[in-house]
């Protein structure tokens, strides 16, 4: 994101950044930089997404959803590829604007490059390494997280929280998801690597001896590589499996010609938050 776009909220390991113009999306992005932790050595940039009224509704709270690889969300200079970014914010915005979602904060948390295969990984893999997901994900749940309540007026409670990612970021959000049901309720689980470590994650799934009141959005593109698509649907099969009923608490979505990248996911945003974050009555 540039900087000249973005308010951060002063901390002690973070640094100030100009204001920009009121009223735009860009004036409601918020970016911590080098957030420090006690758990991993690495430190976490991170942005703060505020729904367009936050400002003037100064009473009100709002839920959160929590999104791994954050610095392709919302700025299409800092995405991976440049100029392809997910365009969160906007249709964040659009589908506030239109009733169709309840406003909420989104939490975009930048992946550490070199270490997000380790941080993004449940097990470790003899050849690819990885496995400090636990580390990563008690960084998240006892310091990122509530350094965000404590800042933002985020509703309390698992029900207002929600766990995102693809890729890796969409496995490490189903074994987060499924290990801290206390803290989180609705996951989104696009394009997720089931292969990693021989489809370790099927087995986890398998292993749930009672079945937690998570919602759950699973999808994959049918262009992702020779095994995504049969892995996606036996990830699908074993939630079914273990309770979860499609178009109650399981949404599950092939899009024909989706490929593994930004742009597929962006264009699944919409249908997502609209699943996950319904309007209230």
């Amino acid at each position: 994101m540039p900087r000249e776009a973005i308010i951060t909220n002063p901390t002690t390991d973070m640094n100030d950044t100009p204001v920009a113009e009121p009223g735009n999306l860009k004036s409601r992005l918020r970016l911590h930089q080098q957030f420090a932790s006690q758990v991993e050595d690495e430190k976490h940039d991170f942005v703060v997404y505020l729904p367009p009224r936050y400002d003037a509704e100064p009473d009100r709270r709002f839920p959160v959803l929590c999104m791994q690889d954050g610095q392709n969300l919302f700025d299409p200079d800092t995405c991976f590829i440049h100029g392809n970014y997910w365009r969160m914010g906007e249709t964040a915005d659009e589908l506030i604007g239109t009733g169709e979602i309840e406003p909420l904060i989104i939490v975009g948390i930048y992946n550490t490059g070199e270490h997000r295969i380790d941080e993004y990984t449940p097990v470790e893999d003899k050849r690819l390494g990885g496995g400090q997901a636990d580390a990563y994900g008690q960084m998240l749940v006892e310091e990122l997280k509530p350094f965000v309540d404590q800042t933002y007026r985020t509703l309390p409670g698992e029900a207002n929280c929600a766990l995102g990612g693809s890729s890796l970021g969409g496995l490490v959000t189903l074994y987060l998801g499924l290990r801290y049901t206390w803290v989180f309720s609705k996951l989104v689980v696009m394009s997720p690597s089931v292969w990693w470590r021989n489809r370790a994650i099927l087995k986890t799934v398998a292993q749930i001896k009672r079945k937690p009141e998570l919602k759950i959005w699973l999808d994959i593109g049918t262009k992702e590589g020779q095994r995504a698509l049969p892995d996606a649907r036996e990830l699908e099969l074993a939630l079914v499996k273990k309770g979860w009923v499609l178009g109650h608490d399981l949404s599950y979505l092939e899009v024909p010609d989706a490929e593994h990248n930004e742009v597929a996911w962006a264009q699944r945003v919409a249908p997502m938050l609209k699943f996950l974050f319904p309007p209230q009555e």
